[in-house]
Formats: structure tokens, C-alpha cells, sequence
């Protein structure tokens, strides 16, 4: 039984699923704004979310835990940029808008992006 196991899988492995999600924020991270399928960018949602509220917290400690789990250039990015400018907002950085779904294997397509 899958209890409590709710998050995506993705087909993959755990390191592998690890790198999804690291390549997906620092692609959100570089443009503001990526098309990505629905479940890649629900499941990117909270990953992406809990990074600003920890890049909003300016400590050494908070620095260390971006950069292990984005890496430099990405938690850079986030830190200088992106915290700073929600620094007021308790949550909800993030907007998911849905497309039409992709013509070659009708996979359902959202665009993720900043608010």
C-alpha cells in the first residue's frame, strides 16, 4: 500500500528525480518563467517555495543549506535576487497557469513562474 507516499515519482530514481528538480529551479531561477508538464511543475511548486523562505532568512546556515541542495550559482541567484523582493510575502511566490496539452504525446503543459 502507498500510504503517506504522495509525491511524484517521475519514473526514476530518487538521485535522478534529486536532479530533476535541482535543473527545474535553476531554470525557474535563471528565467522567472519555464513550460514544463503539469506534474513537473506542481510537484516544482513547494520545492521552490521552501528555497525562497529559506533564502529569505539571510543566515550562514540558511546560505549552506541552499547552496547543498541547488548549488552556488543558483542559491546566488536566489538569495541576491528572488528573497529580497518577497521579503513582505508570507508565501505563494510562485503561479501556476495551465496550456494546451503537448502535441506530440498530449501531455498536459503548464507554464511555472514568479508572481
Amino acid at each position: 500500500m502507498r500510504h503517506h507516499n504522495a509525491n511524484r515519482k517521475f519514473g526514476r530514481k530518487k538521485n535522478q528525480r534529486k536532479a530533476l528538480m535541482k535543473s527545474l529551479a535553476h531554470a525557474l531561477a535563471e528565467k522567472g518563467k519555464i513550460k514544463t508538464t503539469e506534474a513537473k511543475a506542481k510537484e516544482l511548486r513547494p520545492f521552490i517555495e521552501k528555497l525562497i523562505t529559506l533564502g529569505k532568512k539571510e543566515t550562514l546556515a540558511s546560505r549552506r543549506e541552499l547552496i547543498s541542495r541547488v548549488g552556488t550559482e543558483t542559491a546566488k541567484k536566489i538569495a541576491k535576487d528572488l528573497a529580497p523582493t518577497y521579503k513582505e510575502r508570507a508565501g505563494g511566490y510562485t503561479r501556476i497557469t495551465k496550456m494546451v496539452r503537448r502535441k506530440s504525446d498530449a501531455a498536459k503543459m503548464a507554464i511555472i513562474e514568479f508572481v
